[in-house]
Order: structure tokens, then C-alpha cells, then sequence
């Protein structure tokens, strides 16, 4: 299995990053809390992987932080979460928030994500609530804050990988930077996403 990835950023995107290690371009699914912290293409990154393998498919999965990394392994442990449903709620919620709401059992907050119905946020917490470690909070270096058309273009793209549809993502982003959003991509993103409801 591979564990981690160390290479040059050649591509980022809310959902996804490629890295070239060694000649040999990996393509690796990531949350957008992954995303807000990866450095400018071209850049040296570690990535912690995991693999998962299927019939069909083989697919990586990135995370900057072993916090990310454990807790989407314990979310694809839940019933009826797979890891796309997991990246979607990793990417609605900081983790460390997320940890909390599932240990406090806060059923509200998890169906904001989009993805995640009552039952899905009742299996959750069920399942985890007992086994979630407290974060380690690592906090990686914040990257270079990128151009005001580019980040409105990012949290557009983030919004629609989770499925929101097009003229109500637009709508939100709209109406974040006008409140005031902080800005960054994560505030921005996180404000737009309250908003597209």
C-alpha cells in the first residue's frame, strides 16, 4: 500500500492534486482542507496517502495531516460511507469540528454537509463517536493567498464537487465576499457553503 507521497505539485484543485514523484505522475483525490494548505505548483509537498483498491478501480487518497488522514479512515469504516462520500465530509467541515460535533453527537452540523441525510449523521456518530481520538492539531503552513478571480474560482469548483448546483453555488459566492467572508479559500468556501442552502 502506499502510505505517503513526497514529490513537486504539478496541478492543485479543490478535489484533486497531481504530484510528480520521480518521474511518475500520481493523481490523488484530496478534501478542500487539504487543498487550502497545499503550496504553489511546483513546490516540494508530503502527502499521506491511502490506497483503496477495488475490482474496478485503484485510487489514492491525500491528506496534509495525519488528523485528516485517521478520520477519513474511520469515516470509510461507517455502513454506507465510501470514500467519496468521506473526502464530501471532510471537505463540509474543519476536522477538528467535525471530531467534535461526532463526539457530542451533533446531528444538526453533520446534515449540513451536503451528502449526509439524518440517517447517514446518526450512523456516524453512532460508529465513531467512541472511537475518535482527540486531534493532534497539526497546522501546516498557510500558503500564499491566491488572486481574487482564482479563489472565487476555486470555491466555485469545490461547491460544485459537492454537488451543489451551478446558479445557487454562484449565488453563495456572491453573497459571501458581499458579508464580508474572510478572505481566504476555507473562509470563503466555508461561508458560501452556509449560504447555498
Amino acid at each position: 500500500m502506499i502510505a505517503l507521497l513526497r514529490g513537486t505539485l504539478i496541478e492543485k484543485h479543490p478535489n484533486q492534486a497531481i504530484l510528480d514523484v520521480g518521474g511518475v505522475g500520481y493523481d490523488v483525490t484530496i478534501p478542500v482542507s487539504t487543498f487550502s494548505y497545499l503550496p504553489a505548483n511546483g513546490s516540494s509537498v508530503l502527502l499521506r496517502t491511502h490506497t483503496h483498491v477495488r475490482e474496478d478501480m485503484l485510487a489514492l487518497f491525500g491528506f496534509l495531516t495525519l488528523d485528516e488522514k485517521n478520520l477519513f479512515e474511520k469515516m470509510i469504516s461507517v455502513s454506507g460511507i465510501g470514500p467519496s462520500l468521506a473526502i464530501k465530509i471532510l471537505s463540509g467541515m474543519v476536522a477538528a469540528d467535525l471530531v467534535s460535533a461526532i463526539r457530542r453527537g451533533e446531528l444538526e452540523k453533520l446534515v449540513r454537509i451536503p451528502g449526509v441525510g439524518k440517517k447517514t449523521a446518526e450512523r456516524i456518530v453512532l460508529e465513531l463517536r467512541d472511537k475518535l481520538p482527540a486531534p493532534a492539531n497539526e497546522d501546516p503552513a498557510q500558503p500564499p493567498a491566491p488572486s481574487l478571480s482564482q479563489l472565487e474560482e476555486d470555491v466555485m469548483s469545490a461547491l460544485l464537487n459537492l454537488g451543489c448546483a451551478r446558479p445557487a453555488a454562484e449565488t453563495a459566492v456572491r453573497k459571501a465576499r458581499a458579508s464580508g467572508a474572510e478572505e481566504t479559500f476555507e473562509g470563503l468556501f466555508r461561508k458560501s457553503l452556509e449560504l447555498v442552502r
